[in-house]
């Protein structure tokens, strides 16, 4: 139950983004709380500049030096030879230490968790957690913070936090993809180039169309919601954070900024706003889904007049945001001058770190003995430093006289002191421990891959019943799955990906379809699984769970998945390095999802979305067609052409099943490729185009 009188929220935390260097300082140097980097390796933006071994200690230590914390970023997916190497970097960064871990794959959160539990882990956007549920299975797991998805509303962001009392992140702005984190394949399918490894192409950017739209009917508006971040404070949100790792310094310095005046309760200066726009934007600025509305105002491309408002001069006004030192760190001096005992300045900061310097004894005073004015005038000279004088006491003994070098000299030393005590840490506890699960073995009664099926409507083609288990929407009428369950069909329920505010309405429909003895549900996401779990469901994990490693297999394994789809994403020689006793199967049939999308491309029409009368597509510069499929809260953007592998499953190995999954194709095309897989008739390829996925080449290596 809401609180009838809450307590106002807090001052959110600014948490920007530092993808090199002087980066890092414009943020901090902005007013940034804190700032998200990457390291050499597994990072979610690898070919921003990011930091090596040195550059990140030194990254570390400025930071914390300054009160500024450091979100280090391993939110990439990782295959199995990656796995020690990634464990080997959160070693180094416990040393430093840095101040939370944010990930993406579950086998590197098992692992952490494992050896080094002190350290907080945040939950990547990339996870795509946006559902009471999906938040709560996060934070029961042990995750410190979840970054939501960037598709919620206020709304929808207020029921997550009622609901669990996890930290939550929020993207206030930067560039808005047209995809849901972490369920975008585009980049991956088109050119082996993985979102999911940090290395998106970005081919939405590019032209396509849907009939009535734009010509870029994939390219949104870059996120704009600064203005608004007290809402999103009082809706539960404890860190605004800021995209663009890849970008400049000056737009960094000039997001931070408004974010941090607006973070305060400040009006917005028109020309920082206008600078900010002015640096990097696509046709403007959307607030996204915070309001709960799609559409046409969303969209938008990277226009001539949007290059070239990025004036030299611009740049000059921006950095002139953090060519200085923000003197943000508290700090009250003690001096005491005495007859006969060395001269002494201490300082002291708000979080209990204490150093002083001393000097000669002091002469007795000529002509000018020393005072508390002269004194205060030199000691408040702290320019060029993270720190503020707040107070100074003095204690001086009549008649002694101290040179103004002295003093300038005291407060150097006493401040370099300050800056180290405060940036040097306790390191995070870490202890390697082995992970070395036993080989999977898969035994497959007569050499035949045990087949599902998924299909996007009821009425099934008659091999269907030699499935070993048929995924079917989980909209169907309950007395019509029961029928088939009579018929013969082995019924799950599929769960969407995207439930973007539809939590309950699927949480009533798993309760009838359980009561009509359906008990089995397909979950491409933790949500998705964590609420049919909360029912006493059996869940089987789908494709967009991401897995890719025997870690992950374990961690879903212990979370009480009954098996798993492998990522699609993966090359087929790349299942026999995974260990583990969870079956696991493979996507071997089907237009594969590209993009999971809140904001169907269709709604980029002069029409919207909701007056559509035929299934939409897209079409490229090239003339090729991608069918897209509603679903959920989401529409689905699928591959042009299917995925083939019926004349090769004697390559298909060390899984445990196949998923032919069917969206576009007619009752008849559905028998015919069941009977392809099934029993070998007609396994060659079909006579339009076809492909082979990543499952020969896999995903671009960073």
């Amino acid at each position: 139950m809401m609180n009838d009188n809450p307590m106002p929220p807090k001052v959110p935390e600014v948490l920007a983004p530092a993808g090199g260097p002087e980066s890092l300082q414009a943020a901090v140097r902005a007013g940034a709380d804190a700032v998200y980097l990457g390291a050499s390796a597994f990072s979610a933006r690898a070919n921003a500049k990011n930091f090596d071994g040195q550059a990140l200690k030194e990254a570390v230590y400025y930071c914390h030096a300054r009160g500024v914390k450091v979100y280090l970023a391993l939110n990439t997916l990782l295959q199995e030879n990656e796995l020690l190497p990634a464990l080997e970097l959160l070693q180094y960064a416990c040393t430093l230490p840095v101040d939370a871990v944010l990930v993406q794959d579950m086998g590197l959160f098992l692992l952490a968790k494992r050896c080094a539990p002190g350290m907080p882990i945040h939950a990547s956007t990339q996870m795509s957690l946006h559902t009471p549920a999906g938040v709560r299975a996060a934070y029961a797991s042990g995750m410190a913070r979840v970054v939501l998805s960037r598709e919620m509303s206020l709304r929808e962001i207020a029921e997550v936090h009622t609901a669990c009392p996890v930290e939550l992140e929020a993207f206030v702005h930067g560039a808005l993809c047209m995809s849901v984190s972490g369920q975008c394949y585009f980049s991956s399918m088109l050119g082996a180039r993985s979102g999911n490894r940090g290395l998106c192409a970005q081919p939405c950017r590019l032209p396509f169309s849907t009939p009535g739209g734009t010509g870029h009917d994939l390219s949104l508006k870059d996120l704009s919601m600064i203005e608004r971040i007290g809402e999103l404070a009082q809706a539960g949100v404890v860190s605004a954070k800021i995209e663009g790792r890849m970008k400049r310094p000056e737009y960094v310095a000039a997001a931070v900024r408004a974010c941090r005046l607006s973070a305060d309760g400040h009006a917005l200066p028109p020309d920082l706003m206008r600078n900010l726009g002015a640096v990097f934007s696509r046709s403007g600025f959307t607030t996204g889904y915070l309001d709960g509305h799609l559409g046409r105002e969303m969209f938008g491309t990277r226009t001539k007049e949007d290059v070239t408002g990025a004036t030299e001069a611009v740049f000059s006004d921006l950095r002139n945001l953090y060519r200085q030192e923000m003197q943000r760190v508290p700090v009250a001096f003690s001096l005491k001058v005495h007859a006969g005992e060395p001269v002494c300045l201490t300082a002291r900061d708000h979080d209990g770190h204490e150093t002083f310097a001393q000097g000669p004894v002091p002469e007795p005073a000529l002509r000018r003995p020393v005072t508390a004015e002269r004194c205060t005038d030199q000691l408040q000279k702290t320019g060029g430093t993270p720190f503020g004088v707040e107070k100074i006491s003095c204690d001086l003994e009549d008649g002694l006289s101290i040179p103004v070098s002295l003093l300038n000299r005291l407060r150097r030393e006493v401040l370099e002191k300050l800056e180290w005590l405060r940036a040097v840490r306790e390191p995070v506890a870490f202890s390697m421990k082995p992970f070395s699960p036993m080989p999977h073995r898969v035994y497959l009664p007569g050499g035949k891959l045990p087949l599902r099926a998924r299909f996007s409507g009821i009425d099934l083609p008659e091999a269907a019943k030699e499935c070993e288990q048929v995924y079917l929407p989980y909209t169907a009428a309950p007395e019509k799955l029961a029928a088939l369950r009579k018929e013969g069909v082995r019924v799950a329920l599929e769960l969407p990906r995207g439930m973007f505010g539809m939590e309950e309405a699927v949480r009533t429909r798993l309760q009838a379809a359980k009561e009509a003895g359906i008990t089995h549900v397909w979950a491409g996401n933790l949500g998705a699984a964590a609420l049919a779990k909360e029912l006493g469901m059996t869940v089987h994990g789908g494709f967009s769970l991401n897995v890719t490693n025997s870690a992950a297999l374990e961690w879903y394994s212990d979370f009480g998945l009954t098996d798993t789809e492998l990522s699609f994403e993966l090359a087929l020689s790349a299942a026999a390095q995974l260990g583990g006793t969870l079956p696991r199967g493979w996507v071997l049939y089907g237009r594969l999802p590209l993009m999971l999308t809140r904001n169907c491309p269709a709604a980029n029409s002069e029409k919207g979305c909701l007056h559509c009368t035929t299934a939409p597509e897209l079409t490229d510069r090239k003339g090729v067609r991608f069918p897209v499929q509603c679903y959920g809260a989401c529409s689905e953007v699928l591959n042009s052409v299917p995925l083939w592998m019926a004349d090769r499953l004697n390559e298909v190995k060390h899984v445990d099943f196949g998923v032919l999954r069917f969206t576009t194709e007619t009752k008849e095309e559905q028998q015919r490729v069941l009977e392809a897989y099934l029993h070998g008739k007609g396994v060659s390829p079909p006579s339009g185009t076809f492909t082979r996925g990543l499952y020969y080449k896999g995903w671009v290596m960073s």
